[in-house]
Order: structure tokens, then C-alpha cells, then sequence
């Protein structure tokens, strides 16, 4: 099991990785776009393709932002509660977490699949749009296997009463 945890951790960190090329990339074509305009030559499907490498640096952040801790929070009366009583409610979060992630995970990978089937393409540059949705669905699940381990873990210090 534990080869399998750093497999995701693994994981995590290159999606870390490839999220911020996507942030580069962005900020290097929208560059390259703005001047190319100002010289009457603009770059066909920039927008495009601003928004893909947008939904995926946003996509491939969600893991590791979630193992940093880095969503917004609020925890001004946990903090007043027993250790024990704060590890409850981080465990009953983190099950309701994996409830809802896990399910947008399978319903984003089937709306791949029915947006695969169908064809449907990007306007401009008429790309696939399904592989930006499977690829997004793949940064869900690694998401919910972080979950997993938070549940695992918090499951480990209840039963052995660490708090």
C-alpha cells in the first residue's frame, strides 16, 4: 500500500508541474497573441486554447492544493473544540468530500465519454474536446485518492486515540 500512496504522490507532483507550464503557456501565447495583433497578425485559435490550458492549470492544481491544505477554510470554532472532536469533523469533511469529488469524477469521465461518441470538436481549431474533460476527470481522481488517504489517516489517529 505504500508503493500505491507514493505513486499518487508522485503523480500529484508532476500534475503540479504540468499546471504550471499551462500557467507559462498562457501567459506566453496571450503574449505573443497581443503583439502579434498589434502587427496585423494575430494567432488563430489563441483564445482556444487559452481556455484549455486555463481548465487544465486549474484542473491540475486541485490535488495538490488540497495536500497543501490551501483551500479556503474556516476554522475560527473548530480551533475552540478538543483534538479529538476537531479529527471528527475533519473525518466526516473528508467523507463528504470523497462522496462529491468521487462523483464528479465519474460523471465528468462519462460526459467525456458521451462527448467523445458524439464528435464534438472546438470551434477554430476543431480539437477534441473529450481529452481536456478526461484529462480534467484524471486530476479529479488523483484529487480523491488524497481524499482517501485524509479519511485513512484521520481514521488511524481516532482508533489510536492520537489527538
Amino acid at each position: 500500500m505504500h508503493i500505491f500512496w507514493k505513486t499518487v504522490d508522485g503523480i500529484n507532483r508532476a500534475l503540479k508541474i504540468l499546471g504550471a507550464c499551462c500557467l507559462v503557456g498562457m501567459m506566453g501565447l496571450t503574449c505573443v497573441d497581443v503583439i502579434g495583433r498589434y502587427f496585423g497578425h494575430p494567432i488563430f485559435g489563441s483564445v482556444e486554447l487559452v481556455i484549455f490550458m486555463a481548465t487544465l492549470a486549474t484542473a491540475l492544481a486541485l490535488p495538490y492544493t488540497h495536500e497543501v491544505k490551501g483551500h479556503i477554510g474556516v476554522e475560527i470554532l473548530v480551533r475552540l473544540l478538543s483534538p479529538r472532536a476537531q479529527t471528527v469533523i475533519e473525518l466526516v469533511t473528508s467523507v463528504l468530500s470523497f462522496v462529491l469529488i468521487g462523483l464528479i469524477t465519474w460523471r465528468m469521465a462519462d460526459y467525456a465519454g458521451t462527448i467523445r461518441a458524439s464528435g464534438q470538436v472546438s470551434m477554430n481549431l476543431e480539437l477534441p474536446e473529450y481529452l481536456i474533460i478526461y484529462a480534467v476527470s484524471f486530476c479529479f481522481l488523483i484529487f480523491t485518492l488524497l481524499i482517501v488517504k485524509d479519511i485513512v489517516s484521520s481514521s488511524r489517529r481516532l482508533l489510536k486515540g492520537e489527538n
